[in-house]
C-alpha cells in the first residue's frame, strides 16, 4: 500500500471547470505470485488401463525460477545448464542416482537451490524415501551453500533417519553438531534422540537424555514420555517403563491411547502376557477406547497363553460391521501364528485366503507364517507351492523363508531337496544364519545321514557362524537316532572345546541318546553331572531316565527317578505318568499303584492321551485282568480318544491270556471298521487266538491279508503261524506258507526250519522232513545235531524197521554230501517238545517288539 497525489487533467473546451485538486490516498497491490503456496501437496493419478495399473502420487512444486529474488532469477535465465525443477523432480532425480555417483551435479543445476525454504522440504521428502546415503549427501551439500541456515526440523529429521538404520553414533553426532552451529535444541530434538535410543535398546541413555532435556528447562512434551516408555518396553525392561508412566502421570502429562498400546508391548515383549490383559482390562474401565494395535497385542498374548478361544473371539469382533477396530495385516498374521501353532495348516491356509478376500496385500511376514505352518507339519509340496507363490507375487524370500522350505524337506524325509534348497539360497545372495544351519543339520540328522550332519558344522565353522547349543543338541539326538555312541562322545567333547555350555534341550538330546544305544551308565553320569552343573532337569528328562530304565528293564531304578522327580516338586507330564504307569507294573504284583497313578493323572488334569492308556493296557495284560483292561478300552472311545494299532495289540493279548480268543477276532473286526493298521503284534495275536479256536478257515483268511507284507513280519509271527497250521494238522497248508514265505524274500532262518521239522515230525512227514533238512543245506543253513538226533530217534521209536533202515541210510547219504562231522550216537537224546519252542520263539517276538515299542515305555 502507498500515497499517491492525484492530478486534475487538462480542460478542454466544452469541460466544465472541476473542484480544487485535493490529495488522494490510494491503495495499490502488487501483482500476485505466479506460485501462490508452492508447498502445498498436490496429488497426482496415472491409470494405466492396459496393465489394469495405477498409482497415486504426492508432488510438491516448491519455489520456482520465476518466484526467485530478481539478482538470483538473472544468474539462471541465461544459464541452458540450469533447470526449473520442482522439488518432487529433483528428488525423483537424486532417488534414481547410486549412492556414488554425482548428487551434487544434480544439485547445482536446479534453480530452486537459491531459495532457503526449498531445504526443509528437500531433505523432508528424502528421508521419507528411507535412502540414508542420498540424505546424507544432500544435507552435506546444503551446509556449504551461502544460503543455508541450520534449522532444527532439518536435524530433527536427520536424527529421526538414523535412528531408523540404528545408527545411534550418527545419530548422536548430529545432536552436538546442532549445539555447535547454534542451533536451539527443542523439544523434538530430545524425542529424535530419545527415540534413537530406544530403536536400538538404550534405555538408559534415553533416561540420561531426558534427564539433560530437564535441566535445559525444555518441558518434556506427551511424545517424550511415550518414547521413554518405548524404549524400555523394547528392552523388555517393563518395570522401568511403569516408573516412567507414574512419572508422567505425577508431572501432569496423561497417557493418551499411544501410551497404554506402549505399556501393553512392553509387558509383551516382557512375557508378561497375564499382566498385559490385566492391563488390558484396566483400560476399558478407564473408557479408554482401543484401536486396531491395542487388540493385535492383545491377541498375541492370548495366543502366547494358549487361550485361543478368546483370541478367536476378539478376531471375530473385529470382523462385525459395526466394529470400529477393523483387522489389518497383523491381526490376520497373528491368527495365523495362532493355527501354526496349533498344527492347523488348513485353517493357517483359510485365514490367508481370507485376508486375500479382504483387499489386503500379504507381506513377506503373512508368507513366511503360511510357510512355516506347513513348514512344522512336514508338508512339503504346499510349502513349495506358497514359495513360489510368494516369488510371483513379486515378494523376494528371506532367510527365514528359506529355513521354513528348508525344515519343511527336512521334516518330510527329503534331505537331498533340503540341501538344494540350502544352495539355493546362497546362490540367491541369501547368507544362511545359524537357524538355516541348524535346519538342515537336523534334516541329515533325523533322516540318519549323521556324517553329513557332522560335517555341515565344520562348514558351519568355516562360513565363520559358530555352533550353538541348539546345533550341538540336534546332532547328540541325530547320534541317537542312528545309535552311534562314539559320535555322542565325540560331539560332547566338541562342544567342550568350543566352550558350549549345555542347557536342559541339550542334556535331554544326549541322555536319551545314551539311553537308545544301551548306555545306562553313561547317561546317569551325564544326568549327574546336569546336576552338578545347576542345570534345572525338567519332566523331559526324567521321563527320558524312567522310560529308558523301562526298556532295559531297570524297573527299580525307574521309580528312584520318580521319587526324585516328586522330590524336585516338578510337575508330572503325561509322558511321565504313562512310563512310571509301566514301570510299577512290572515291579509290582498288584494293580494298586498303576491304578492310583492313573487316576492321579485325570485329578492333575492331565487328559490321558492314547500312550496313557496303552499303559493301562498292558499293565492289565500283565496282571491278567481282561475285565479291567477292556473297560479301559471302553473308556477310551467314550473320550473320544482314536485307539492305535499297539493299544488294540495290547488288549488282544489281555485276551489270549485271559482265555477269550473269540474277542480277539471281534477286536479285528473292530479294527477293519476304523480301518486301524494291522501291525506285527496283532498279527501275532490274532494267529494266538485262531490256534486256541482251532479255526483253520479264519487262519487262512488272516494268511491272506498277511501276503502283502510278508518280508515285513517278523520271524517268531512267522514261526508261531506255522505252528499254528502243524498244530492244527494241516501240514500241507503249512507248507504252502512256508513256500510262499520263501518266494517273498522274507529271511528264514534255522529257528523257522526248526519249527517246520517239529511239526513235519509229529504227523509222521519223515520223507518230507529230511526233503527240508536238503533245502537247509541248499540254503546254506547247516542242520544242527538235534534235528539230526530228532529223525534217528524217530527211526527208532516209531517208524518201523523198514522204515528205520530207509532212514538212516538218506541220512548217512545227506551227511556224506554236506560233509558233516556230526558224530553218531547209538542212543538219540529225545527231540525238544514242540510247544516249547514255540514258547521260546513267542517270548523272542515279544522281547523285540518290547525293543521296538519306543511310543510305549516298557513294552
Amino acid at each position: 500500500m502507498a500515497t499517491v497525489y492525484h492530478q486534475p487533467p487538462f480542460f478542454t473546451r466544452h469541460s466544465k471547470p472541476h473542484p480544487p485538486a485535493k490529495s488522494i490516498t490510494l491503495t495499490i497491490y502488487c501483482s500476485k505470485l505466479k506460485n501462490p503456496d508452492p508447498f502445498k501437496e498436490k496429488k497426482q493419478a496415472q491409470v494405466d488401463y492396459d496393465a489394469g495399473t495405477h498409482n497415486l502420487s504426492t508432488r510438491i512444486s516448491g519455489i520456482r525460477k520465476s518466484d526467485l529474488p530478481k539478482r538470483h532469477r538473472l544468474r539462471v535465465e541465461g544459464d541452458r545448464f540450469q533447470k526449473d525443477w520442482t522439488v518432487s523432480e529433483v528428488v525423483e532425480k537424486i532417488i534414481k542416482l547410486n549412492h556414488w555417483e554425482d548428487v551434487e551435479g544434480v544439485l547445482n543445476r536446479w534453480a530452486g537451490r537459491f531459495a532457503r525454504k526449498n531445504f526443509p522440504v528437500l531433505i523432508r521428502e528424502i528421508t521419507n524415501m528411507g535412502s540414508i546415503a542420498h540424505s546424507i549427501q544432500v544435507f552435506n551439500w546444503m551446509k556449504n551453500q551461502k544460503n543455508y541456515c541450520a534449522r532444527n526440523d532439518i536435524y530433527n529429521m536427520m536424527i529421526r533417519l538414523h535412528a531408523r538404520h540404528n545408527r545411534i553414533d550418527q545419530a548422536r553426532a548430529l545432536f552436538f553438531e546442532m549445539q555447535k552451529w547454534r542451533c536451539k535444541l527443542d523439544v523434538e530434538t530430545y524425542n529424535a534422540l530419545i527415540n534413537a535410543h530406544g530403536r536400538a535398546g538404550q534405555w538408559r541413555w534415553g533416561v540420561n537424555i531426558m534427564e539433560d532435556m530437564l535441566r535445559a528447562a525444555i518441558p518434556p512434551s506427551r511424545s517424550t514420555y511415550n518414547n521413554l516408555i518405548s524404549a524400555c518396553g523394547s528392552s523388555g525392561n517393563w518395570r522401568e517403563a511403569l516408573k516412567v508412566c507414574k512419572k508422567m502421570t505425577d508431572n501432569g502429562v496423561g497417557p493418551d491411547l499411544v501410551t497404554h498400546n506402549i505399556i501393553l508391548s512392553a509387558y509383551k515383549t516382557g512375557s508378561q502376557y497375564s499382566k498385559a490383559l490385566s492391563y488390558f482390562e484396566l483400560m476399558k474401565r478407564t473408557n479408554v477406547r482401543p484401536d486396531t494395535t491395542t487388540l493385535n497385542i492383545v491377541i498375541d498374548c492370548l495366543v502366547k497363553l494358549g487361550k485361543y478361544e478368546k483370541a478367536i473371539e476378539i478376531f471375530n469382533s473385529m470382523r462385525e460391521k459395526r466394529s470400529e477396530c477393523h483387522p489389518d495385516i497383523v491381526t490376520y498374521t497373528s491368527i495365523m501364528h495362532m493355527y501354526s501353532i496349533c498344527g492347523q495348516g488348513e485353517n493357517c491356509q483359510a485365514v490367508f485366503n481370507t485376508l486375500v478376500a479382504e483387499g489386503l496385500k500379504p507381506n513377506i511376514v503373512s508368507y513366511n507364517t503360511l510357510l512355516g505352518a506347513y513348514a512344522s507339519l512336514g508338508l512339503s509340496e504346499p510349502a513349495s507351492s506358497i514359495f513360489n507363490k510368494m516369488k510371483e507375487h513379486g515378494i523376494r524370500p528371506d532367510v527365514v523363508s528359506y529355513t521354513s522350505l528348508l525344515n519343511a524337506f527336512g521334516r518330510s524325509q527329503q534331505p537331498q531337496k533340503a540341501k538344494e534348497t540350502f544352495d539355493m539360497m546362497r546362490r540367491n545372495n541369501c547368507k544362511p544364519n545359524l537357524v538355516s544351519y541348524n535346519a538342515l543339520i537336523d534334516a541329515y540328522g533325523s533322516n540318519g545321514f549323521l556324517a553329513e550332519a557332522v560335517e555341515l558344522l565344520r562348514e558351519m565353522e568355516q562360513a565363520g557362524l559358530q555352533p550353538n547349543v541348539v546345533s550341538i543338541g540336534t546332532l547328540l539326538a541325530a547320534c541317537g537316532r542312528c545309535c552311534q555312541k562314539v559320535k555322542i562322545d565325540s560331539i560332547l567333547k566338541a562342544a567342550n572345546l568350543r566352550g558350549i555350555e549345555l542347557n536342559t534341550i541339550a542334556y535331554n538330546s544326549a541322555i536319551g541318546s545314551y539311553m537308545n544305544v544301551g548306555e545306562y551308565e553313561k547317561a546317569l553320569a551325564l544326568y549327574r553331572r546336569m546336576r552338578e552343573k545347576r542345570v534345572k532337569p525338567d519332566s523331559v528328562t526324567y521321563n527320558v531316565l524312567i522310560s529308558g530304565c523301562c526298556k532295559m528293564s531297570k524297573y527299580s531304578e525307574a521309580l528312584e527317578f520318580l521319587v526324585e522327580m516328586k522330590d524336585m516338586k516338578i510337575p508330572l507330564s503325561k509322558e511321565v505318568y504313562s512310563s512310571a504307569i509301566c514301570a510299577y507294573s512290572k515291579q509290582a504284583s498288584n494293580l494298586d499303584k498303576p491304578e492310583l497313578l492313573f487316576n492321579m493323572m485325570k485329578m492333575d488334569g492331565l487328559r490321558p492321551d492314547v500312550i496313557a492308556y496303552t499303559a493301562m493296557l498292558h499293565t492289565y495284560s500283565t496282571a491278567e485282568h481282561w475285565e479291567k483292561a477292556f473297560a479301559v478300552f471302553q473308556e477310551m472311545e467314550l473320550n473320544d480318544i482314536q485307539p492305535d494299532s499297539v493299544a488294540c495289540a495290547a488288549l488282544m493279548r489281555t485276551f489270549n491270556r485271559g482265555s477269550q480268543p473269540g474277542k480277539v477276532l471281534l477286536l479285528a473286526e473292530f479294527m477293519r471298521e476304523k480301518k486301524i493298521p494291522f501291525i506285527d503284534a496283532v498279527f501275532f495275536e490274532m494267529v494266538s487266538a485262531c490256534s486256541i479256536l482251532r479255526d483253520w478257515k479264519t487262519l487262512t483268511d488272516v494268511i491272506h491279508v498277511m501276503e502283502t507284507s510278508l518280508p515285513h513280519i517278523s520271524v517268531g509271527t512267522l514261526n508261531h503261524l506255522l505252528h499254528s497250521f502243524g498244530k492244527l494238522g494241516k501240514i500241507d497248508t503249512m507248507m504252502k506258507l512256508f513256500l510262499k514265505i520263501v518266494a517273498s524274500g522274507a529271511e528264514v532262518g534255522s529257528t523257522t526250519y526248526t519249527v517246520l521239522l517239529k511239526n513235519l515230525l509229529a504227523a509222521g512227514y519223515w520223507r518230507k522232513y529230511i526233503e527240508v533238512m536238503q533245502w537247509m543245506e541248499d540254503a546254506g543253513v547247516p542242520p544242527s545235531a538235534h534235528m539230526y538226533n530228532s529223525i534217528l530217534y524217530f527211526a527208532q521209536t516209531s517208524a518201523g524197521t523198514e522204515n528205520a533202515t530207509a532212514i538212516r541210510e538218506r541220512i548217512e547219504s545227506l551227511k556224506r554230501k554236506s560233509g558233516s562231522s556230526i558224530l553218531k550216537s547209538k542212543e538219540c537224546d529225545p527231540p525238544l517238545s514242540t510247544n516249547a519252542l514255540i514258547r521260546d520263539e513267542d517270548e523272542n517276538v515279544l522281547r523285540e517288539y518290547h525293543n521296538r515299542g519306543a511310543d510305549i515305555p516298557g513294552y
